[in-house]
């Protein structure tokens, strides 16, 4: 009862006030109460009304009195009881959204001009890689555009995985050149429709705009997405070479791009050295307040009214009626147990989730991927289902981590993370498959090739392993790559899933790099001569195979373009 002695009577206020309209009901109610004992009386049919009163004991209508009146008392509390009185907050964590935001980037022939040194593009690759280094939470995607706009990155809260394609992103990767940025705010919208957000950030990083970009904005603001510019260039300019051959210069347009954030409701900044430039947008917090999210710890009103429940279980005792009894019951059933808080014992539906969520994510980070993968099951929403599906897929167990990926599809369709990791769990799977076969078959030793490719991963063919990076795409006939159709769906998919797996496998081979350092010095100091002559041969074997990190991107684009132009999606 310490809590009743802490009340805070400046503070009483009720959380469901519309539960006093209830009250409105006690007069008649008891009306009708007194109307049904009159009717039910014996004595009303064999005695005239006029000596009713002279021949009935006093004793009965007091106990009726009383009984009446600890009914209505009862009723009262019941009452203010569901009407939820409250003098107290307490502090509770909220599974808060965070505002989205799609990176534009212009990857035009103008981003290599060398106003800002070294270049407009190298510029933009590090200011991107200070926004997904300080942003402070939220999902993120890029997009590049030049004369059309292309998926970099789908939305992810992952930006380890959107900061691989950064080194990849270069004027050459795009099929057609050009500076619609109106492109890249009508495509960046659909991102956020798809991953169904109705309210977003997009950030486009270019030199200029025009009307056209400047009415996407508008209608970008119109369906709640605000867009942001940051300018990348000088007045002055510089020159640069157009796709064509021939040259331009290139001037950056501040008027124009402030022109284009006034009309998306956003802001406008020039590139400038640290976070400032992404400071002054105010895109490093997702969470903040005219964003429309709620920032911090907060503060919710506790129900105190289970306070009330003593009292009126004594007054329902006193009653000891059967229909009293059953009326009680019917209450504490009326009760709004999810909103009542009783010695922190009850919580939201919201609240659990959040609870299990923060478990699983806890068990996933400490690499115990089965109780992951457990724990995400306990919640049934698309990005609970996606989390098993990766949980279950680092613990090897493919085929149930496709059956979680395949949920989280049902619940969100179009969820492009679950579509790519599908994909490249199926991979894995194949490749598993092929491996376990291809050492069944092995029954005899074989003799090992004396070519410098000897010693490599690919055994006994002669041939030195592809360099880590170099898209296994590359080594196809040419005839296969014009095999491939506009309109071929199944090469877009894999074009994504390949160069998500590469960029995926190239982190993975840095991380273990690093950890094998020590043990491999370990080995070349240990090893023979022919053991160091092989080494040396496929290093330089390795040193042969060009590496270029932008032709998958490249051929994702030019698919996306031709199955754009041959559905009449694409605009010359």
């Amino acid at each position: 009862m310490n809590a009743l002695a802490g009340v805070d009577m400046a503070a009483l206020h009720l959380l469901r006030p519309q539960w006093l309209w209830a009250l409105l009901a006690l007069p008649l109610l008891a009306w009708l109460w007194k109307l049904r004992r009159r009717r039910a009386s014996a004595w009303r049919g064999a005695v005239d009304a006029h000596l009713l009163p002279h021949l009935l004991a006093q004793r009965a209508d007091v106990r009726t009195r009383w009984t009446s009146g600890l009914a209505a008392l009862a009723y009262t509390i019941a009452v203010v009881a569901l009407a939820g009185p409250s003098w107290r907050q307490t502090p509770q964590p909220l599974w808060q959204s965070r505002a989205p935001l799609v990176i534009a980037l212009d990857l035009s022939s103008a981003a290599t001009a060398a106003d800002v040194p070294p270049s407009r593009l190298a510029q933009s690759r590090a200011k991107i890689s200070t926004l997904l280094r300080e942003r402070a939470a939220g999902q993120v995607a890029l997009v590049a555009y030049a004369g059309d706009a292309f998926t970099v990155a789908p939305l992810t809260e992952d930006v380890a995985n959107v900061a691989l394609f950064l080194d990849a992103l270069a004027p050459d990767v795009m099929p057609v050149d050009g500076q619609r940025a109106d492109r890249a705010i009508d495509w960046s919208v659909q991102l956020l429709r798809r991953a169904g957000f109705d309210r977003g950030d997009i950030v486009v990083l270019t030199a200029q705009s025009d009307d056209a970009a400047r009415d996407a904005a508008a209608r970008a603001a119109r369906q709640g997405y605000r867009v942001f510019a940051l300018g990348i260039g000088t007045a002055a300019g510089a020159p640069y070479r157009r796709s064509d051959g021939s040259f331009g210069q290139a001037r950056l347009d501040a008027a124009s791009l402030r022109a284009m954030a006034a009309a998306g409701d956003g802001g406008y900044a020039g590139i400038a050295a640290g976070d400032d430039d992404l400071g002054k947008l105010g895109i490093l917090d997702p969470g903040q307040e005219d964003a429309g999210v709620a920032k911090g710890r907060a503060r919710a009103w506790q129900d105190q009214g289970y306070w009330l429940l003593p009292p009126l279980m004594l007054l329902a005792l006193l009653a000891f009626r059967r229909r009293a009894a059953m009326l009680v019951l019917a209450l504490c059933f009326a009760w709004p147990i999810p909103q009542a808080r009783a010695a922190e014992l009850w919580r939201r539906a919201d609240q659990v989730e959040h609870a299990h969520m923060e478990e699983a994510s806890q068990a996933y980070r400490r690499g115990d991927f089965p109780q992951a993968a457990t724990l995400f099951g306990g919640a049934d929403s698309a990005d609970a289902h996606y989390n098993r599906g990766n949980a279950l897929a680092k613990a090897g167990q493919y085929p149930q981590a496709i059956a979680a990926y395949d949920e989280a599809l049902k619940r969100r369709p179009g969820m492009d993370d679950a579509m790519a990791n599908k994909r490249a769990v199926e991979a894995a799977m194949k490749r598993q498959s092929s491996k376990s076969k291809d050492e069944s078959n092995s029954g005899q030793p074989q003799r090992r090739q004396t070519s410098p490719g000897s010693q490599s991963s690919q055994a006994g063919t002669g041939q030195p392993p592809p360099k880590p990076g170099k898209p296994q795409q590359d080594r196809q006939p040419a005839q296969q790559q014009q095999a491939a159709k506009p309109a071929d769906a199944q090469a877009q998919r894999q074009a994504d899933a390949a160069q998500r797996e590469r960029m995926q496998r190239a982190l993975q081979q840095q991380q273990r790099n690093g950890q094998a350092e020590p043990r491999r010095r370990a080995e070349q100091a240990n090893e023979t001569p022919q053991q160091r002559e092989q080494r040396l041969a496929n290093e330089a074997w390795l040193r042969r195979v060009p590496d270029d990190p932008g032709s998958l991107l490249r051929e994702k684009f030019r698919i996306e373009q031709e199955r754009r132009l041959t559905e009449g999606q694409g605009q010359p």
